[in-house]
C-alpha cells in the first residue's frame, strides 16, 4: 500500500512538472489568454479553463490508458516487464534525468495557436477550450514526453495501473491550468508575476527532480543490474 501510495504522489508530481515545464506553460498561458479574450466574463473565462484543463486530462488519461493496457494484455511483454522492471528502471531513470536537467539537447514539433486552429476554436465558444486542451496535451516537448513515456508509463505498468495513474497524472496536469484559468480571468495583471515566480520555482524543481533522478537510477543500476549490495 505504501508503495502505491507513493506511486499515486510520484504520478502527481509528475503532472505539476509536466504541466509548468517551459513549453507546456507558455502553452497553457497562452491558450487560456486567447480563450479569455474571446468571452465576455471572468465565469466564462474559469468555466473555459475548466474545460480546457479536462481536455488535457482526458489526452492524457486516453493516451496513458491504452499504452499501459496494451503492454499489460501482453502476456509475454507483460511477465517480463514486472519480473525485470527494477533492471530497466535504473537505465530508464538516468535517460529521464538527463533530460531533465537538458544535459542532451532533443527538440521536438511544437504545437501553436495557428490561425486555423484559432478559427476552429473562436467558431465552437468555450467548448472549443476543451478541444484545444486536447490538442496541446499531445504536443509533446522534451521534458514532458520524458516525464510522461519515461516516468509514467513505467510506473503504472509497475503497478498495473492503467486507469488511476494516468488519472492522477492528467490530474497533476490540470492544477495549474486552474490557477492560469483564476488569474486571468479575475486579474491578468498578475498573470505576468506569477509566470516569472513559476519559471524559476520549475527551474529548481525540473533540477532537483533530474539529480533525485539520476541518484536513484544510479542506485537501481548498481543494485539490480550489477548485483552490488550498497547497503
Amino acid at each position: 500500500m505504501e508503495s502505491y501510495l507513493l506511486g499515486i504522489s510520484s504520478a502527481i508530481w509528475f503532472g505539476i512538472l509536466t504541466s509548468i515545464s517551459p513549453c507546456p506553460l507558455a502553452t497553457n498561458i497562452a491558450a487560456i489568454s486567447f480563450i479569455g479574450k474571446r468571452v465576455s466574463s471572468p465565469r466564462l473565462v474559469v468555466m473555459s479553463g475548466l474545460l480546457y484543463m479536462f481536455g488535457r486530462m482526458l489526452a492524457y488519461l486516453v493516451l496513458g490508458y491504452i499504452l499501459v493496457a496494451s503492454i499489460l494484455s501482453i502476456p509475454d511483454l507483460s511477465y517480463f516487464l514486472q519480473e525485470n522492471m527494477n533492471k530497466l528502471l535504473g537505465p530508464l531513470l538516468l535517460i529521464v534525468g538527463v533530460f531533465l536537467l537538458e544535459l542532451l539537447p532533443l527538440s521536438l514539433p511544437r504545437l501553436g495557436i495557428n490561425q486555423n486552429i484559432q478559427h476552429k476554436v473562436s467558431k465552437m465558444g468555450i467548448w472549443g477550450a476543451g478541444i484545444l486542451g486536447l490538442v496541446f496535451a499531445l504536443s509533446f516537448c522534451p521534458v514532458s514526453a520524458a516525464l510522461f513515456f519515461g516516468s509514467l508509463i513505467p510506473l503504472a505498468v509497475k503497478h498495473d495501473s492503467n486507469f488511476v495513474m494516468p488519472l492522477v497524472y492528467g490530474i497533476g496536469t490540470a492544477l495549474p491550468v486552474m490557477l492560469f484559468a483564476f488569474l486571468v480571468g479575475f486579474g491578468t495583471t498578475l498573470v505576468g508575476k506569477f509566470f516569472n515566480r513559476i519559471k524559476i520555482f520549475e527551474i529548481w524543481a525540473r533540477r532537483i527532480t533530474g539529480v533525485v533522478f539520476i541518484v536513484v537510477g544510479l542506485y537501481y543500476s548498481v543494485t539490480y543490474l550489477l548485483n552490488v549490495n550498497i547497503w
